[in-house]
This record gives structure tokens, sequence and C-alpha cells, in this order.
């Protein structure tokens, strides 16, 4: 089975939305970041929404069959990766 390649902790705790696919398999991940202050980002409060949908068509185009929200932590990754490899 192909794995799923997701960016590291880091790329979403700046904030930034990641796209992929895997087959017919497409996703978004976007980060929601709470700040502690100007510069550090908590951890603890700040989450990551993963949505998915099957097909040939870009987001905006499609309909998002599943959604959920994991931790920003590394468990929380990975756990978003393996919810991904589920619905390939």
């Amino acid at each position: 089975m192909t794995e799923i390649y997701l960016p590291t902790l880091h790329t979403f705790a700046m904030d930034n939305v990641f796209t992929g696919s895997c087959g017919a398999l497409r996703f978004k991940i976007s980060p929601n970041v709470v700040m502690l202050n100007k510069k550090e980002v908590n951890m603890a409060e700040s989450s990551i929404r993963a949505e998915l949908w099957h097909g040939q068509l870009c987001y905006e185009c499609s309909e998002v069959e599943q959604e959920q929200t994991f931790p920003m932590s590394e468990e929380g990754r990975l756990a978003l990766q393996s919810w991904l490899q589920e619905n390939i």
C-alpha cells in the first residue's frame, strides 16, 4: 500500500494549508493555529482539520465526504495520516 505523504508538524504550526491525493482520494488539511504570543504557537490549543473526497475534481468543485479534526501534535499528525490511509 502506498503511504500518504504529510509534511512535518512545523509546516502546520506555521499556518500552512496542505492538499494532496492518493489514487482517487483527495484531501485538504487546514491548521487552526492558536498563538501564545507573537512568536510562539500554543500546540495544546491548536488543531489540524482534514477534509476528504474521492474523484478527479478540485476542492471547490467537489463535495466533501468526511472531515475530522486532530490535535496539533505528532500523535495527531500520525492519526490523521492513518485516517487518510483508511479512506483510500
